[in-house]
């Protein structure tokens, strides 16, 4: 699909190796359709399997635009069903699709322990997913 001059686009940047890796090696991710849904791919890998050749057969509709991919460890930072980006009349905004531990815009918390929040973003603005020590951090671009 051709962009016109007028649709909106924007990129998430990583910023952090782990971030970074969690675009599955990717530098960026460039956002072209809003909103826009991010979250963690399953950890366990024959659901993952499955949920991937549903995906690709059309028979489940995906849940986000963007899975990231996060190891198992103790701690997760990413849910399922982390966070959108939206675009209304000009303006960007992220809202916490509910997560368990939210998201970082600038210094301010958004969402977290299963509540909704919401955040506009502007050009340049650090975008943390989880945690406020979570490793996968963002940063935000206007596309001109």
């Amino acid at each position: 699909m051709a962009l016109h001059q007028n649709d909106p686009s924007a990129t998430l940047v990583a910023v952090t190796e782990d971030a970074r890796i969690a675009l599955g090696s990717q530098p960026a991710v460039r956002m072209t359709e809003f909103p826009f849904k991010v979250g963690r791919e399953n950890r366990r890998r024959l659901e993952r399997l499955q949920t991937e050749v549903d995906r690709r057969l059309g028979g489940v509709p995906p849940v986000n635009d963007l899975y990231l991919l996060e190891p198992s460890s103790d701690s997760l930072h990413i849910s399922r069903e982390h966070l959108a980006i939206g675009h209304v009349a000009g303006q960007f905004f992220l809202v916490d699709r509910g997560s368990a531990c939210g998201t970082t815009v600038e210094g301010t918390r958004v969402g977290g322990d299963r509540t909704e929040g919401r955040a506009n973003l502007h050009d340049g603005d650090l975008i943390v997913i989880g945690s406020p020590n979570s490793p996968y951090v963002f940063r935000f671009h206007v596309d001109a």
